[in-house]
């Protein structure tokens, strides 16, 4: 069987976030020639998820890889059914991974933070408890690699960005940056609202770095043989 993995990510009309998501695709390709590599959106753009599922076929073994930081809504529901329905075996979320960490990081340095500014891991967040669990596990894991103390903050759920920078802010000392370390993939809706919430500094998001793809192909491998093992 001709093996297939389906980068699904979420789909955005901002085109520096369609050519980083892009980056990812290109890599994981490069890195796995042997792979029949298809992209595939949940929302936003073409092709959808459904209409590439439905188009695989019973002599190809496929894996859905989603090109998402944490699960939630899209990896319970939308792919989930996807894989369901066409028979495709369903990888995990991108995070949280030591490697996220590493690229969070080193966006902080790449940013100029010090070490006596007050660092917020900004994620987009999620209504679903499980993606909060694995944004405040890389929160544990930024803060120790960082060495200082890390505050979380979402822009779509409490504790919000602008609420958090505020606080942050007013109980600071005097001079002290509020820097927020942008855990996003790629550019768009959210991190153009990390810059306007008031902090002193953004970092760039996580995208492009060729560790994303090496993180995609793990999670490919471990949905591929755990299928390989359920079948056998």
């Amino acid at each position: 069987m001709s093996e297939v993995l389906v980068a699904c990510s979420h789909g955005t009309d901002d085109a520096r976030g369609r050519s980083a998501v892009a980056t990812i695709v290109a890599d994981v390709a490069r890195l796995a020639p042997e792979i029949d590599v298809r992209e595939a959106f949940v929302d936003v753009q073409s092709p959808s998820l459904v209409e590439v599922a439905a188009a695989t076929t019973p002599a190809e073994d496929v894996v859905i890889v989603p090109l998402l930081l944490s699960a939630g809504f899209h990896t319970y529901v939308d792919i989930a059914e996807a894989a369901e329905s066409s028979g495709a075996a369903a990888a995990g979320t991108l995070g949280p991974d030591p490697r996220l960490v590493d690229i969070v990081v080193e966006r902080l340095h790449e940013a100029g933070a010090r070490p006596d500014d007050v660092i917020v891991l900004a994620a987009a967040g999620s209504s679903d408890a499980r993606a909060i669990t694995a944004v405040e596990s890389m929160l544990t894991a930024v803060r120790e690699r960082w060495g200082t103390d890390v505050t979380v903050a979402y822009g779509g759920v409490e504790p919000r960005v602008p609420d958090v920078v505020a606080q942050l802010r007013a109980g600071a000392p005097d001079g002290a940056r509020v820097v927020l370390a942008s855990y996003l993939l790629a550019p768009g809706f959210f991190l153009d609202r990390l810059h306007e919430a008031g902090a002193d500094v953004v970092t760039a998001p996580l995208a492009p770095d060729p560790r994303l793809a090496e993180i995609v192909l793990d999670r490919y491998r471990a949905a591929r043989d755990a299928a390989g093992a359920r079948t056998s």
